[in-house]
């Protein structure tokens, strides 16, 4: 069992409130196979949306580059929802400053130094290049 497979098992159980304040599990429909894929991902709910920011280098993404419906498995709820990406690096700068003061414990992870209670600016137009922000939108 990988990890995704661990945080997958343990999002579907009942111990689900260990990690159902800060992920959830998405699923995306293979734009060209039509196949489900399902992964677990860190978000942050803000002004009627869910946040969730991924790696450039992962593949499940590419599914939304138009915009898509996407199924959720929310604090253990189904959830149908539509979802789509910002790959504006600028734009992606300016959420990771909002995502840092919703989940802060991702700066060191994210090679983002803290000076006090503000992100190193450079340190963010860094991460920026090489992450995304898929924004989606709850019922």
């Amino acid at each position: 069992m990988n990890g995704n497979d661990f945080m997958s098992w343990v999002l579907r159980s009942p111990f689900h409130r260990l990690l159902s304040n800060g992920m959830m599990l998405i699923t995306v429909t293979g734009r060209k196979t039509g196949k489900k894929y399902t992964t677990p991902v860190g978000y942050y709910e803000e002004g009627g949306y869910l946040w969730v920011i991924t790696s450039r280098d992962r593949t499940w993404w590419k599914n939304l580059r138009d915009g898509a419906e996407v199924d959720l498995l929310l604090r253990r709820k189904p959830v149908k929802a539509f979802a789509e990406i910002d790959l504006d690096e600028k734009a992606v700068e300016t959420r990771i400053y909002e995502y840092l003061r919703h989940v802060p414990q991702a700066a060191k992870p994210m090679r983002v130094r803290m000076e006090g209670e503000e992100p190193n600016p450079q340190d963010i137009i860094n991460t920026a290049r090489h992450r995304l922000f898929v924004r989606i939108k709850i019922p």
